[in-house]
């Protein structure tokens, strides 16, 4: 039998279409929006201050909004039984506040009505006193204004970096500010509570953790988790903004069920959503790297500022893994990387796709830039002199890199196929004859670390049932954001019971048949759950197949299964007659599994350990041009080589990877968050923030997937994670827009921040032309 490792059939490595493909492009896939109301359902819109910013509540009058038309019910803090707090971490995030507005949009109170529009129009009749203070908006400001943060700093060192830094012969310093990002997920924050038996209550939640919503729920309504139940069949979009603030909503719907008895609906407007919920965390970056004068680095000094809110949320993992990733591909003989946590006056900053990771990339690829523009060089040239190499593999946090040929492959590849050298010298001859127009070419390398840095995250469960007539019931703890999770872990059931794929129920995501789950984030939801269901359908068969060899007796490893039937002794008999066959004989055709991660660990107190199982890899090549007129950019060609490993489905894989790419490139350059000095989010609404749209992707865009023998670790099927690496091939765009500004005063390294808006290349180009070379 093939090994059930690296196998492969008639489902896996196939490029089958996402299971709700259909129903996504006819409106028949039900989101939670689309279920239908129970009969007496309750509608909830949120309120708060809305001219407050920051400071004490000094009163709140909610009379008129009591009596205003189709109100039920007004909740207050008052109302919570159990712990008014909805934080995923240390408990600092209440679910209605009650002293203090501690950001704008905050939610003082919520509004129970017959309608969403009687409750939103009850919603903005509250008057709320508040005891203003001065408001701390920017990482800047916080550093300026005594630097309170809200979980202590932390460090990564490795070697004498102070000295190295004396030493070197060459150093360049430098500082960038790389803008946040709001997730903009097409289906908004919604829950549907629906009051059960004895007090239980079932929520719909458009969660990527349910457990964890389970958890709040609970704990906000004082009841047990065993009577929570929380339900997740889909989400319309995700990208970490429904990782842990998903619960806030979740736990108004709930509370409002347990105070009226009955079911209560919730669904945030758009411009609540963009203001009361958080975004990708903005950092501040200053450095100073110290390098030979053939480019190779010596010593790093890396210290990340970043502005989280005014709670901790996942602030520490996020902060932790831009500190892991501060490397990019680079190796670092001595090293300081540095993080603090800065509390602001404003939303919460949370999850989001890379998690912390692109922030700490993009100030590497920031930093080699400014090596070659220092010395005249070809940055990739000073990028791959300082690729991990054999004897130059161990991470600054003390993890051996164990890939170094892929990464150097894949450049290698990359750097062939998109004709790199020719285009560069093509792009030399255009500036050099354009006064307006600028040209810039860059290619860039992803090293992405795989696996949640919070161990215990790393499990998963599943729960598989063979029936008689041969269908298989799925269910798993992963869930699903249209990223194609459910097809890729379906395939592999599919496979594993040799039936077709149309045999294979998907289910809804349920704390009630899978329990204790993680959150589907850190790009592993198919190397965890895929394996836990993979590991449940082998003890099926395993049963089927000791069966089948006891009846027939041929030997077990002679029995087969494929094409819905089991082949046994020559014997062709339908799965569904012996599924019959077997529970008439008393056999168990039903089976739990679960995956939990293996060599991975991490002390963070000590800083030590290995926090990834495996990485994947990746390149882009990117090319631009701008027009220093007006700082207008477009993107002409984009090149993509990545590393899936042994792919399970490689047209969901290119999906992500271009998907992936797009939504960074979006980061990098147009989607600008703007708060004014009062603390107010003025970028709350699609007029005023600017995600990519189809006119903003290449109209040359090449996409291939790297020819790989497998992951090295013994993942599922051999595969690799997908999710989040390719948001960080847009790092090259980023790197072109650098080095198109960067040819206008050969030398001066370009004070370019992210996002890179026309506004702030004018900026860096009217800086540049100014400054003196490096």
């Amino acid at each position: 039998m093939p090994d059930p490792v690296s196998r492969s059939g008639p489902s896996v490595r196939q490029p089958v279409p996402h299971d709700s493909a259909a129903g996504h492009v006819s409106g028949q896939a039900i989101y939670v929006d689309d279920m239908r109301e129970p009969a007496g359902t309750l509608h909830i819109a949120p309120g708060y201050a809305r001219d407050a910013v920051r400071g004490r509540i000094l009163s709140v009058d909610l009379s008129a909004v009591r009596a205003a038309p189709g109100v039920v019910r007004v909740l207050t803090g008052e109302d919570i039984r159990g712990t008014n707090d909805c934080s995923p971490s240390i408990g600092d995030d209440p679910v209605l506040a009650i002293d203090e507005i501690l950001f704008h949009g905050q939610v003082v109170f919520a509004v129970l009505a017959r309608t969403r529009d009687e409750a939103r129009r009850a919603s903005i009749l509250a008057k709320i006193e508040v005891e203003a203070r001065d408001p701390i908006i920017s990482v800047d400001d916080a550093l300026a204004r005594g630097g309170d943060t809200v979980l202590p700093d932390y460090e990564f060192r490795r070697g004498q970096p102070e000295a190295s830094l004396e030493t070197s012969q060459r150093t360049v310093s430098g500082n960038m500010h790389i803008g946040g990002q709001e997730h903009f997920y097409l289906e908004g924050q919604i829950a549907l509570a629906v009051p059960g038996d004895a007090g239980d209550i079932t929520v719909h939640s458009s969660t990527q953790h349910p457990s964890e919503v389970q958890h709040t729920v609970a704990k906000v309504l004082g009841l047990s988790e065993a009577k929570v139940t929380i339900e997740v069949r889909r989400m319309g979009g995700a990208f970490g903004g429904k990782e842990s603030q998903a619960n806030q909503w979740a736990a108004l719907a709930a509370l409002g069920t347990q105070v009226t008895g009955r079911p209560c609906k919730i669904r945030l407007d758009r411009d609540d959503d963009m203001i009361m919920t958080g975004k990708r965390h903005d950092f501040r970056v200053d450095y100073t790297v110290g390098f030979e004068p053939d480019g190779t680095i010596q010593a790093v000094d890396m210290a990340f500022a970043s502005r989280c809110g005014y709670s901790a949320d996942l602030s520490l993992g996020i902060n932790d893994r831009t500190m892991f990733h501060a490397d990019s591909a680079y190796f670092y003989p001595d090293a300081l990387i540095t993080s603090r946590r800065m509390r602001t006056d404003t939303c919460s900053n949370t999850a989001f796709r890379g998690f912390g990771g692109p922030q700490g990339m993009i100030a590497a690829e920031r930093m080699i830039d400014s090596i070659a523009i220092s010395l005249g060089a070809d940055p990739l040239d000073i990028r791959k002199a300082n690729f991990y190499a054999d004897g130059r593999d161990v991470t600054h946090y003390g993890m051996p890199v164990e890939e170094t040929g892929t990464l150097s492959g894949i450049v290698s590849e990359l750097e062939r196929t998109s004709d790199y050298r020719a285009r560069r010298e093509t792009i030399r001859r255009f500036n050099s004859e354009n006064h307006i127009l600028k040209k810039g070419l860059s290619l860039t390398p992803v090293k992405f670390g795989i696996a949640f840095t919070l161990i215990h995250l790393n499990q998963a469960g599943a729960l598989v049932h063979l029936y008689q007539d041969g269908s298989v019931h799925l269910n798993h703890g992963g869930t699903e954001m249209g990223q194609g999770l459910f097809t890729k872990v379906a395939q592999v059931v599919a496979d594993e019971l040799g039936v077709t794929l149309d045999r294979v129920s998907i289910t809804a995501t349920h704390t009630g048949k899978v329990p204790n789950t993680g959150p589907t984030a850190a790009s592993s939801g198919s190397d965890l759950n895929a394996m836990a269901a993979r590991r449940a359908a082998e003890v099926i068969r395993h049963r089927l197949a000791s069966f089948a060899s006891d009846k027939h007796g041929v030997p077990i490893d002679a029995v087969e299964f494929a094409d819905n039937t089991v082949i046994c002794g020559g014997k062709v008999i339908p799965l569904a007659t012996l599924a019959h066959q077997a529970h008439v004989a008393r056999i168990q055709l039903s089976s739990t599994g679960f995956y939990a991660t293996p060599k991975i660990t991490w002390d963070r107190e000590k800083a030590q350990g290995r926090p990834f199982l495996y990485f994947a890899y990746g390149a882009a090549c990117s090319e631009v041009t701008l027009d220093t007129m007006t700082g207008e950019m477009r993107v002409d060609r984009v090149d993509i080589l990545h590393d899936v490993g042994k792919s399970i489905n490689p047209a969901i894989d290119i999906g992500q990877i271009e998907g992936g790419f797009v939504q960074g490139m979006g980061w990098l350059t147009t989607e600008e968050l703007v708060w004014d000095d009062k603390g107010k989010l003025r970028t709350h609404a699609p007029s005023t923030y600017k995600i990519p749209t189809a006119s903003d992707v290449p109209e040359d865009f090449r996409v291939d997937l790297w020819r790989s023998l497998g992951n090295p670790e013994p993942t599922i099927y051999r595969s690799k994670a997908v999710g989040e690496p390719p948001l960080m091939l847009a790092n090259s765009v980023f790197g072109a827009i650098t080095d198109a500004i960067a040819s206008i005063k050969p030398g001066v390294v370009p004070p370019l921040d992210a996002p890179a808006t026309p506004e702030a290349i004018l900026a860096a180009i009217r800086a540049t032309k100014t400054a003196e070379p490096a």
